[in-house]
C-alpha cells in the first residue's frame, strides 16, 4: 500500500450495532444455555440490586428459575464481588480471581480521591490494615457494621468507618449467603476471594479479557471498554489485539473493534421487546450507549441517586421503564413509555410483562399490566 492511502473501513450503523449487541447479549431470543455459560459469557452481571442478577438471567433465558442461580452462589460457582467500575458484580469465581487483580487500580484510586474517607487514610500502614483485617474476615465473615468496632480496638486513633472503607478497597471480598439468594435477605457479610473459594487469585491477561468483554459487548472502541471496565489506558490494548480484529467505524467516525468471526444480525426485521434488569450490564458496557439508549433519555433512566431503573426496549431501543408492585396475592407491572407504542408492539410487551409476573410472584393470584406515559 503506498503511502497515504486510505484504508476504508465498513461503516456500521447504530441499528447495526444495537442489533450485534443485543444478540451477543442474548436479548434476541433467549438461549437454552446454563445460568453459569450465560453468566461467564456476559462476564458478569451488575449486582448491586441483590435481586437484578435473577431478572437479567430471566430476560436472556429459557426456563430460568431462581434456584439456577441461588444454588450457583450457595455452591461458590458464582460470587458477588466488588470488580468492574468499582461496583458489585454476579461472577463466576473462576472470572472474579482474574478480574478482581485486573480492576486493583481502581481501588487503589478510590483510597486516594474519596471526598468522605481519604483523609482518615493518609499515614496509615494499608499493608497492616490488609493483613490484619485479611485474617480477621478469614477467620470469620464479617459485615463492615461488625467489622468496624474490632477496627476501632486496633487503631483507636483512626476513623473506624475510614478503615473499614480501606479494607473494602485493598482485600478481594466476596458477599457471602444469604446476600444476594432469591426471597431472603441480610446485609453484605465479607470473607476474602482466596478463602471462599479455596483458590488463589490470578494474573490477569489483558488482551483475554479484553476479547471476552468483545465477545459479549461489541462492536466496540476503546472508550466503551474502559466505561465498562472503569479502567483507562485500554487503547494499549487495543492496538496490541488489532491484527486479531475486525476494525469499523460508527456512524460518529469512532473505531469499533471486533471479533473477527462474531455475529453481527442484519439490522432489517423486527426484534422482540424485552424487559431489562435494572442495572442492566447492555446499559452499561459503552460509553456510547445510544446504540440502546437515546441521549435525551438518559437522564429519566440514569437517576441523580445512581439508580438505574427497569427498562423496556423495543425495536431494539430502550422505550420506557417498568414499575413491579405485589401486594399480599396481586402484582402489577406499570410500563412507562417515552412515546405511545404501536399495537403489535403495546400487545408482545403486556405478554411479556406478564411473564414477568409468573416468574417474580408465582403465587399472585391477580395480575395486571398497565401502560402510561412517562411525566
Amino acid at each position: 500500500m503506498s503511502a497515504g492511502t486510505e484504508v476504508r473501513r465498513e461503516r456500521l450503523s447504530r441499528r447495526a450495532l444495537s442489533r450485534a449487541t443485543l444478540e451477543r447479549q442474548h436479548l434476541l431470543r433467549r438461549t437454552g444455555d446454563n445460568a453459569l455459560a450465560v453468566i461467564g459469557h456476559l462476564y458478569g452481571l451488575q449486582a448491586q440490586a441483590p435481586m437484578a442478577p435473577y431478572f437479567a438471567l430471566w430476560a436472556r433465558l429459557k426456563g430460568f428459575r431462581p434456584t439456577d442461580l441461588s444454588s450457583l452462589i450457595e455452591n461458590r460457582d458464582v460470587v458477588r464481588i466488588v470488580v468492574m467500575r468499582g461496583t458489585v458484580h454476579a461472577v463466576t469465581a473462576a472470572d472474579a480471581l482474574a478480574l478482581r487483580p485486573w480492576v486493583q487500580p481502581i481501588m487503589d484510586a478510590d483510597m486516594r480521591t474519596n471526598t468522605l474517607h481519604k483523609n482518615g487514610l493518609v499515614g496509615m500502614d494499608l499493608a497492616a490494615l490488609a493483613d490484619w483485617s485479611r485474617a480477621t474476615l478469614e477467620h470469620t465473615p464479617l459485615s463492615m457494621a461488625d467489622l468496624r468496632p474490632l477496627l476501632a480496638e486496633r487503631w483507636p486513633d483512626r476513623d473506624p468507618v475510614a478503615l473499614a472503607h480501606g479494607v473494602r478497597n485493598l482485600l478481594p471480598l466476596v458477599q457471602v449467603p444469604p446476600r444476594g439468594i432469591w426471597g431472603r435477605s441480610g446485609q453484605p457479610v465479607c470473607t476474602t476471594l482466596e478463602r471462599w473459594t479455596d483458590a488463589p487469585l490470578s494474573e490477569p491477561v489483558p488482551d483475554e479479557m479484553i476479547l471476552r468483554y468483545l465477545a459479549a459487548y461489541g462492536p466496540a472502541s476503546a472508550a466503551d471498554a474502559q466505561a465498562w471496565s472503569g479502567l483507562t489506558r485500554l487503547g494499549e490494548v487495543f492496538d496490541r489485539l488489532r491484527p486479531r480484529l475486525r476494525v469499523f467505524v460508527d456512524e460518529d467516525g469512532a473505531e469499533m473493534f471486533d471479533l473477527p468471526d462474531a455475529p453481527r444480525p442484519d439490522p432489517a426485521g423486527s426484534l422482540p421487546p424485552r424487559i431489562l434488569a435494572p442495572y442492566d450490564s447492555v446499559l452499561l458496557g459503552h460509553a456510547n450507549r445510544r446504540r440502546v439508549l437515546a441521549d435525551e433519555h438518559r437522564k429519566v433512566v440514569f437517576t441523580a441517586n445512581g439508580i438505574i431503573k427497569p427498562t423496556v426496549m423495543v425495536g431494539g431501543q430502550v422505550a420506557g421503564f417498568v414499575t413491579v408492585t405485589a401486594k399480599k396475592r396481586s402484582a402489577a407491572v406499570e410500563i412507562a413509555t417515552f412515546a405511545p407504542l404501536a399495537k403489535g408492539a403495546t400487545s408482545a410487551l403486556e405478554a411479556e410483562a406478564q411473564r414477568l409476573l409468573k416468574f417474580a410472584h408465582p403465587d399472585a393470584d391477580d395480575n395486571d399490566v398497565r401502560f402510561t406515559a412517562v411525566r
